[in-house]
C-alpha cells in the first residue's frame, strides 16, 4: 500500500511539474480589447493581432505562434460567430506568422513578397502565404477596407504597415514597438531605411497606432518612436566618426534619456554589430 501510494504521490508530482512547465511555456492568457468598433486587439505570448470584424467575416492582421491558435479562435469568437476570411503578415517572424500553419488550411494568407521569400529561405514553416504583393494591395470584405503597404525597409525588408481607413487606425507590426528596435539584418533590416519607411506610414491619416508588441498607442507615440531611432542613428554614427571601434561602442551609447535599455540576452542585442557596420558605411 505505501508503494502504490508513493507511485501515486511521483505519478502527482510529475504531473504537477509538466502541467507548471506547459504553463510556463504557453505564458499568461491572451487578452482582447477594443480599439474602435468592429476592432479588436489580441495580446499577450507572441506579437499582437488585430482582428477586423466585418459582416461577412474577420480579417486579422497576424497570427501569433502556433501554440497559440486555439486561443486565438476563443478570443475571436468572442466578439463575432463569424469565420476568419484572411491573415496579413506584417512581417515573417514567427512570433507573428505562427499561427498560418493552421489558418491556412480555411483562409487566405497575404504577405509582402519579400517576407514570404524570407521565411522559404531560412525554411521558417513548411506552408509560406500563397499570396504576395509588391508596394501595397488591399483586402475588401463586408464593406471594409485594409489596405497593405510596404513603404521600404526596416525591422525587415518585407515589413508591412496595414492601414484600416475608414477606422484612422494603423497596425506597425516590429516597426514600432515599445522596446530598443530589433534590427534583423539578416533578412534586410536597416536603420537609416527604418527612418524613412516611418516617414512614409506618417502621411497615412490615422490617430491610433498598433504596436507589433506592447500597448495601443497614438499617432503621436509613433512620431516620437521615430524621432529616437533618428537619435539613435546619429549617435551610433558620431561614435564611428569619431574612431571607436565596434567592440567599445555599445558601452559608449547613451540610450537612459530615451527609455530604452541594452539587454545582452535581448535578440536587439545581436543587431547592435551589424548596426554599427550600416552606419560606417554610410
Amino acid at each position: 500500500m505505501k508503494e502504490s501510494l508513493g507511485i501515486a504521490l511521483i505519478t502527482l508530482l510529475v504531473a504537477g511539474l509538466a502541467a507548471v512547465q506547459a504553463q510556463q511555456t504557453q505564458g499568461p492568457p491572451l487578452k482582447i480589447e477594443q480599439v474602435k468598433e468592429n476592432l479588436y486587439v489580441i495580446s499577450e505570448s507572441g506579437g499582437n493581432v488585430a482582428v477586423r470584424v466585418t459582416p461577412e467575416g474577420v480579417i486579422l492582421v497576424d497570427d501569433k505562434f502556433e501554440r497559440n491558435f486555439n486561443e486565438i479562435m476563443q478570443r475571436v469568437k468572442s466578439v463575432t460567430g463569424l469565420p476568419v476570411k484572411y491573415v496579413i503578415n506584417t512581417h515573417q517572424h514567427g512570433d507573428h506568422t505562427g499561427g498560418n500553419v493552421q489558418f491556412i488550411k480555411t483562409a487566405d494568407i497575404l504577405a509582402h513578397k519579400n517576407a514570404r521569400a524570407n521565411m522559404v529561405r531560412t525554411k521558417q514553416m513548411d506552408t509560406p502565404p500563397r499570396i504576395t504583393f509588391g508596394d501595397e494591395t488591399a483586402v475588401y470584405l463586408g464593406g471594409a477596407e485594409v489596405q497593405a503597404h510596404h513603404f521600404g525597409r526596416g525591422h525587415t525588408d518585407g515589413d508591412a504597415v496595414i492601414y484600416f481607413p475608414d477606422l484612422r487606425v494603423v497596425h506597425m507590426g516590429d516597426l514600432f514597438t515599445a522596446n530598443f528596435p530589433y534590427i534583423d539584418y539578416e533578412n534586410g533590416g536597416s536603420i537609416a531605411e527604418w527612418i524613412k519607411t516611418i516617414d512614409a506610414a506618417l502621411e497615412l491619416d490615422f490617430d491610433t497606432a498598433i504596436p507589433g508588441h506592447g500597448p495601443i498607442m497614438k499617432k503621436a507615440d509613433l512620431e516620437m518612436h521615430r524621432n529616437k531611432i533618428e537619435i539613435v542613428r546619429q549617435r551610433v554614427r558620431d561614435l564611428v566618426m569619431k574612431g571607436v571601434p565596434k567592440d567599445e561602442f555599445v558601452a559608449q551609447l547613451k540610450l537612459d534619456d530615451l527609455g530604452w535599455t541594452l539587454n545582452p540576452n535581448a535578440v536587439a542585442y545581436r543587431s547592435l554589430p551589424r548596426l554599427y557596420d550600416e552606419l560606417s558605411k554610410s
